[in-house]
């Protein structure tokens, strides 16, 4: 079997985190995934790429007026992370020359995107970015927008366009790779999925 880059693995050193529009104006208006779920995920994928030393470049759209600023819980974790933020008029991100600027200069081919609207914010930086010969990573669950249809579509097209749709604890463990890495336990913390508290307290309970 000819191998292409769907196969390659996502590794901490050949990937980069962007982040596009997760604004408190566009979370009022998210429909396909409660609000408290979307900031859950978006926050725990920022928090988890942190850990692993990811690169991160956030992006948000008239922070000063149209969309306002960025949600609370994410702006808080850049913050502690020293992660700046460039906001731009841009509807595609990759056409801001800072953002794309940015990117380049993290030096990884592998581009995982998360945006609040996931048919647009999430959707045409990666369709942009695939055209330039990176990987593109979606992180549906760490995106959101404004009705199933536009959900539907956006997934559709980025399929389309040759960009790999995922969600973010996935993307994440794929780069961990290893459960022996010291940075696992963090790492796990940071994604915050109850079953795996679960299953660590069931396996501690069997050793006793």
């Amino acid at each position: 079997m000819t191998k292409n880059r769907f196969h390659e693995s996502l590794t901490t050193d050949n990937a980069a985190l962007l982040l596009v529009d997760h604004q408190i104006g566009l979370f009022t208006g998210v429909r396909d995934i409660s609000v408290g779920e979307l900031t859950h995920n978006v926050t725990s994928l920022a928090k988890a790429a942190l850990r692993l030393n990811l690169p991160l470049v956030v992006t948000t759209t008239a922070a000063d007026s149209m969309w306002g600023p960025l949600i609370p819980e994410l702006r808080a974790v850049l913050q502690e992370g020293g992660v700046e933020v460039i906001d731009r008029s841009t509807v595609n991100a990759w056409h801001d020359d800072r953002v794309r600027s940015a990117i380049e200069a993290t030096g990884r081919d592998k581009i995982l995107i998360a945006g609040v609207s996931v048919e647009v914010c999430a959707a045409f930086p990666a369709i942009a970015a695939t055209a330039e010969g990176y990987g593109a990573y979606v992180a549906v669950d760490a995106s959101g927008t404004f009705s199933a249809t536009k959900r539907e579509t956006g997934l559709l097209r980025l399929q389309q366009a040759g960009v790999v749709v995922s969600d973010y604890a996935s993307l994440v463990v794929e780069m961990l790779a290893d459960n022996a890495d010291p940075l696992a336990p963090g790492v796990y913390a940071d994604l915050d999925m109850p079953f795996a508290g679960l299953v660590g307290q069931l396996a501690a309970a069997a050793r006793r």
